[in-house]
């Protein structure tokens, strides 16, 4: 017998899905072979071959991996073919005009994988690297390997479909970045970050209750949900995969929303509210409620620096005084939709989301701070994460507080938090700033806390 309690090892910030923590370049590696075989199509130029190298790559993963859970043995993609949605002379492709298809594709009646060198890849690979490319043909690939696998029908839900292939792709690239792979290397810090980036941009439009209901069985999921299927086939592998359904995606997103409110005057809302005094004031009058502190902390929007912690960008606590300090123009910048000008795609998904979840950050650490916790450690920063999801849980639903307002989290909300926990990582970080590297780790445990409780996120997280 052992005195202590078991954590999970998934929360290390030294380690990302139980590889170790690394930076480095990533992409197609300087001595890798050739790439083999046709494209259709093809221009001959730099992303085909890039395309083609990497359906080498992950054919020949999946052939010595095959998931045990297929019905059949495997089978190779048919053809691949590449177009150029800025001309109005692309050709049909499997029965379907790729003129204007800005996207990427599996055709299982052709069993071919088809993609944009116009325009999709060329801005995946600008604002989010190589490997986002490869990412994106990985997700792809997973549907040949569900059609010719035989691990869905005709019955199956497009989002059940969808997420399955985000997972398998999480499989593939664990496999990389685990060093595997002769043609590419992943680094497991900021690289996998822009993976995980470019998947939250490719997610689906946010829609109103009534659009929800007549799509859902055409939807592939919010960035969260993508992003929360890819990580499993990261953590867990294939296995874990076929066992994505109906039942487990429903289990998952249970209290969360799926789809923009209605309004009392009976239009769609779709999430966006001003960020002010009020507004992050009404948080904090709502978090009082989500944690109960027994002493909850002061906000104040002015300050000379705290005595006993760093400052931290849009928000910051002071351990000694009890104090969150809401830095407004900072919030208003981070919370700004859309992202900022040259660092990141103008169309992210950034937005009042993203600021609002760092003031929920700071106050996290004062809830902390009354359970006599260190506030200042790795372990900090990846709890804090971890309360800060707890804490949109908690806004799912409306709070009752004493001025009557309302703060409820919205479809979309969550995506703008996950990039916020991308890009500047606060929101993942202990009271100093000092941040958990890897945004995979940081949206591992804010996923824990969105998906659990507060009380998991201390059992967890030592």
């Amino acid at each position: 017998m052992v005195s202590g309690r078991a954590v999970s090892g998934v929360y290390d910030p030294t380690e990302v899905g139980g590889l170790p923590l690394s930076e480095g370049p990533s992409g197609p590696r300087p001595n890798a072979p050739k790439p083999t075989g046709t494209v259709k199509n093809s221009d001959n130029g730099e992303i085909d071959r890039l395309s083609m190298l990497a359906l080498n790559d992950i054919e020949e993963f999946w052939k010595a991996n095959w998931p045990d859970a297929a019905k059949r043995p495997f089978k190779a993609v048919s053809e691949v073919w590449s177009y150029d949605s800025r001309d109005s002379r692309s050709p049909v492709i499997c029965r379907n005009r790729s003129a204007g298809s800005i996207n990427a594709s599996y055709s299982p009646s052709c069993n071919l994988v088809k993609w944009d060198r116009g325009q999709l890849f060329p801005a995946a690979q600008k604002y989010f690297g190589d490997m986002a490319v490869v990412g994106i043909l990985a997700h792809e690939f997973g549907h040949s390997l569900q059609h010719n696998g035989g691990l869905i029908s005709s019955r199956t839900p497009t989002i059940v479909m969808e997420q399955q292939a985000d997972c398998f792709a999480g499989v593939y690239l664990q496999w990389v970045a685990a060093g595997h792979s002769s043609r590419f290397t992943l680094s497991t810090g900021d690289a996998l970050s822009h993976v995980i980036a470019g998947m939250l941009k490719t997610s689906d439009p946010i829609m109103n209750e009534e659009e929800y209901e007549e799509s859902e069985d055409s939807e592939h999921g919010s960035g969260f949900d993508r992003v929360s299927a890819f990580q499993m086939g990261f953590d867990s592998g294939s296995g874990t995969c076929a066992k994505i359904d109906t039942s487990e995606i429903k289990k998952r997103r249970e209290g969360l929303p799926v789809a923009l409110q209605e309004s009392s005057s009976g239009g769609t809302e779709a999430g966006e509210v001003t960020v002010n005094e009020d507004t992050v004031q009404t948080l904090v009058d709502i978090l009082n409620v989500v944690f109960a502190p027994k002493s909850p902390p002061t906000l104040s929007f002015t300050s000379s620096g705290c005595s006993d912690a760093k400052p931290t960008q849009g928000a910051s606590y002071c351990p000694a005084s009890n104090t969150v300090i809401a830095d407004l123009a900072s919030l208003q910048q981070i919370g700004k939709p859309g992202g900022r000008k040259g660092m990141t795609d103008p169309q992210m998904l950034q937005g009042d989301n993203t600021a609002l979840s760092i003031v929920a950050s700071r106050y996290a650490l004062a809830v902390q701070r009354e359970r006599s916790l260190s506030l200042d450690t790795p372990m900090t920063a990846v709890r804090t994460a971890c309360l800060t999801g707890a804490a949109q849980r908690g806004m799912a639903q409306p709070v009752s507080i004493p001025s009557g307002k309302q703060l409820v989290l919205t479809a979309g909300d969550l995506d703008k938090a996950l990039i916020g926990l991308l890009m500047n990582g606060v929101a993942a970080s202990d009271v100093n700033g000092g941040n958990t590297p890897a945004g995979f780790t940081r949206i591992i445990a804010f996923r824990a806390g969105v998906l659990d409780n507060i009380e998991e996120c201390f059992n967890r997280i030592a």
